[in-house]
C-alpha cells in the first residue's frame, strides 16, 4: 500500500460552483481554481510511484473541528486529486481501467488534509 498526505483544505463542490458562477457564461474562474489546486497537490503526489496496474484509493478527508460542510461537497475534490495524479504522470488515466474503486472516510483533526491510501489491484 502507498500512502501520501496532502496537507491542505481542498475546495468543496459548492465553492467550485460558486467560482464558476462568478464569471457567468465562462469557465475561467472555476478552471483557474481547479488548475491552481492541482498544481499545489502535485508537489505531494510526486512522492508516489507511477502506477502501471489498476488501483483502489481510500480517501481519508480530515476536517478541522467545527467544519460544517456536507460530506459529499468535501469528497468532490477527489476529481481534482485524480486529475492531478494524471497531470504529474503517476496515473495514466482515471477511467475504470485504471481506477477500479475508491472509498471515502471522514475525520476531524487539528488541520485540514486528505490522506490517500492507494493499493494496486492484484
Amino acid at each position: 500500500m502507498y500512502k501520501v498526505t496532502i496537507p491542505m483544505k481542498l475546495p468543496s463542490l459548492n465553492e467550485y460552483i460558486s467560482a464558476c458562477k462568478i464569471q457567468r457564461g465562462t469557465w475561467n474562474k472555476g478552471n483557474s481554481m481547479k488548475q491552481n489546486t492541482q498544481a499545489e497537490m502535485v508537489y505531494y503526489l510526486r512522492k508516489l510511484p507511477k502506477f502501471e496496474k489498476p488501483i483502489n484509493i481510500t480517501f481519508r478527508w480530515i476536517s478541522e473541528k467545527g467544519d460544517r460542510r456536507d460530506l459529499d461537497n468535501i469528497a468532490f475534490a477527489k476529481k481534482f486529486i485524480l486529475d492531478a495524479l494524471q497531470q504529474c504522470g503517476r496515473l495514466q488515466n482515471d477511467n475504470r481501467h485504471f481506477v477500479t474503486g475508491f472509498m471515502d472516510k471522514f475525520e476531524y483533526g487539528k488541520q485540514y488534509a486528505v490522506i490517500l491510501e492507494i493499493e494496486e489491484d492484484k
